[in-house]
């Protein structure tokens, strides 16, 4: 495979951020070429009547995302579809840019096939990604807006920011997903908790019963809850009435690692996701089915193989995304899923 032969060490041999920037800005120019796009949309294109469903409320041509983190500002998502995803998310987007950590804050472990992230959040701000957003063109293609809170805005002021965000996206995006489980925002994942996490949703909620048309609101949890705490989750999700729940987002867990102990500590503090997540994320997913059998489930973390993808769904996820193991597996990582699964 051209990718795992030479694009893959190329990029492999840069720092990952920078790796990510030059692929994506390259694609896309590449696809402005019209003989090019056409030819790379029709190698990619793989579609199964049996691949498309119904989840809350939207149609999807296939059950495979591209999970928010690959494009936080909506650069991408147009670039991204020639790949067949059946939806992308984007984001994390807050009301006012920011930076985020400081670099290097993206690190590879090829030995897990992981990557331990701690981005904080960067991007340009929830007023650029609307600009971006209202030249989007009509399309089968569906996109969530991940919504989140500036580093420097409290907690106890994070619902306006939640606020902020729900407003000014709610024309351009076909469904929404609050963000408060990334590990790498100070204090963002004690929004998890029970009396906070009621606060905000109620909130958003009441918020939608403003607008005149109904657009689905999801949470996504971290795989680092407890059992206890996920119940807790899904009470305020059924009380207030929230359409889904993603599981889940990056883990801080380190736990039987390949990569060295002091390559671990040297890389320092982030959120860990890849194949290393597969197996939490999946008892996830199957832990929230049992306990909920009608909530919609967006599962995420650890599809690194195509198996890994039908594994998911089994276990009781409506729809996947996949990030992480697009970076190792490559571009066709998409179609090959997508034909396991008709297989299946």
């Amino acid at each position: 495979m051209l990718y795992k032969s030479l694009i893959k060490p190329l990029l492999f041999n840069l720092d990952p951020e920078k790796a990510h920037h030059i692929s994506t800005r390259l694609f896309k120019i590449i696809l402005s070429i019209p003989i090019l796009s056409h030819i790379i949309r029709s190698y990619f294109h793989y579609d199964h009547e049996s691949l498309s469903k119904t989840v809350f409320g939207l149609h999807f041509k296939n059950p495979i995302g591209l999970a928010a983190g690959f494009d936080k500002d909506g650069k991408y998502y147009k670039t991204m579809s020639a790949l067949g995803f059946g939806f992308i998310e984007i984001g994390t987007v807050t009301p006012v840019g920011q930076e985020g950590n400081p670099k290097p804050r993206m690190f590879r472990l090829p030995k897990d096939s992981g990557l331990i992230n701690r981005m904080g959040f960067n991007n340009e701000g929830v007023d650029a990604m609307v600009e971006r957003l209202k030249n989007r063109k009509k399309s089968t293609l569906i996109i969530g807006g991940n919504i989140g809170k500036n580093k420097l805005t409290p907690n106890e002021k994070a619902i306006d920011d939640y606020e902020i965000c729900f407003h000014k996206l709610y024309p351009y995006v076909d469904y929404f997903v609050v963000n408060v489980s990334s590990p790498n925002t100070p204090d963002l994942r004690s929004l998890q908790d029970k009396e906070p996490l009621t606060k905000l949703l109620s909130h958003i909620v009441s918020l939608r019963k403003e607008k005149e048309k109904y657009k689905p609101v999801l949470l996504k949890i971290a795989p680092d809850l407890s059992d206890g705490q996920i119940d807790d989750v899904l009470d305020i999700l059924k009380a207030q009435n929230i359409d889904g729940i993603i599981a889940s987002n990056t883990t801080i867990s380190r736990a039987d690692l390949k990569t060295s102990e002091p390559r671990i500590s040297k890389i320092g503090n982030g959120g860990l996701s890849g194949k290393p997540l597969q197996a939490r994320a999946l008892h996830v997913v199957k832990y929230i089915r049992q306990k909920s059998p009608s909530i919609p489930i967006i599962g995420v973390g650890g599809i690194s193989e195509s198996k890994h993808a039908s594994l998911m769904l089994n276990a009781g996820a409506d729809l996947v995304q996949v990030y992480s193991g697009m970076v190792y597996q490559g571009p066709s990582f998409i179609k090959r899923i997508k034909k396991h699964l008709t297989r299946s």
